[in-house]
């Protein structure tokens, strides 16, 4: 008659005789990959074009640049790209990052007259010492590097903000406003990580502002040992935090990327309660696994997901 001991050392037994390579696949997750994730509506575009690297077994990093770059070619655009809002002097200011799975990242801010500033965030990335380049310092970069000098404040934009000029009342509506950046993050089939942001800022803000979307460990943070995030929204809550960076943290914590940006959210809400909400700001993160969560603020924070099973769009969670 057997005992629960001998079953115990049986199964031992069965256990010991199975290759070594398969206990690890036992023990290993499924990973979730190619996928990239990105904020608002416009992600189902930038998306479908990073697709196209992951797909064909790209590098995630190829994939953050080409999605970002889709929102800013839109002159219909508002928020991204040379068609964005312009600051109260009238002038479109565009700030962008880029981060790789080395750690590498590139940055430009108070960017005027280029086209695709996250590109020109890779090649400060990738041709200079430095992390940021800003203002004239930048603009002069991308020109010298073949960069084209474009028109900005085209007739709509113009027109809003002479309109605007006419109160010069500086009240930004959540998820309107303020829902001024496309954040992207990637992992590809390789199991690396990327990501980028790219945004034209807060419309009508005072010349020279700049918010958390260039700004490594705000508005974007990627480690290749845990996850990647990245934010939008008021860029001045992300920054007070370090907004991405937590988030990331959290996850090396052992936290999901769902739990990891709610706990960055109500970092922001302990900061300031009352302020907490008035405006919006949310987090997208992703894991190593391929695992991806959101959270905000307000309701109103959509965000896209690509994988093999479709490009989705979702509304995030919020607090309020």
């Amino acid at each position: 008659m057997s005992t629960r001991r001998d079953f115990i050392k049986l199964s031992a037994l069965g256990a010991a005789a199975l290759p070594v390579s398969d206990l690890l696949a036992k023990s290993q997750p499924t990973v979730n990959k190619p996928i990239v994730i990105s904020t608002w509506n416009f992600g189902l575009e930038a998306n479908a074009e990073a697709w196209k690297v992951l797909s064909r077994g790209g590098r995630a990093l190829d994939a953050v640049e080409a999605g970002a770059r889709v929102p800013e070619s839109d002159s219909t655009e508002m928020s991204v790209g040379l068609g964005g809002l312009p600051d109260r002097d009238g002038k479109v200011t565009l700030d962008a990052c880029i981060m790789d799975e080395h750690g590498n990242c590139g940055s430009v801010a108070f960017l005027q007259h280029i086209g695709h500033p996250i590109s020109v965030a890779r090649m400060v990335m990738e041709k200079t010492p430095h992390v940021m380049l800003v203002g004239e310092g930048a603009l002069k970069f991308a020109l010298a590097n073949g960069f084209k000098k474009e028109k900005s404040l085209n007739k709509k934009t113009e027109k809003i903000w002479k309109e605007w000029l006419k109160k010069s009342e500086y009240k930004p509506i959540a998820n309107i406003e303020n829902h001024d950046t496309i954040g992207m993050v990637a992992l590809d089939v390789s199991g690396n990580l990327s990501g980028g942001c790219t945004t034209s800022g807060m419309a009508f803000k005072m010349h020279g502002r700049v918010g958390d979307s260039p700004i490594i460990g705000a508005g974007l943070y990627v480690d290749n040992e845990v996850g990647a995030a990245t934010s939008t929204g008021v860029g001045e809550e992300v920054m007070r935090i370090v907004g991405c960076h937590l988030v990331v943290e959290f996850m090396r914590q052992g936290h999901s990327p769902q739990e990891a940006c709610q706990l960055a959210v109500e970092r922001i809400i302990k900061k300031n309660p009352a302020k907490s909400k008035e405006v919006q700001v949310g987090f997208l993160a992703l894991n190593k696994n391929g695992e991806y969560g959101a959270y905000c603020l307000q309701k109103g924070f959509t965000f896209a997901v690509h994988d093999a099973s479709g490009n989705k769009l979702f509304d995030s969670k919020s607090n309020y």
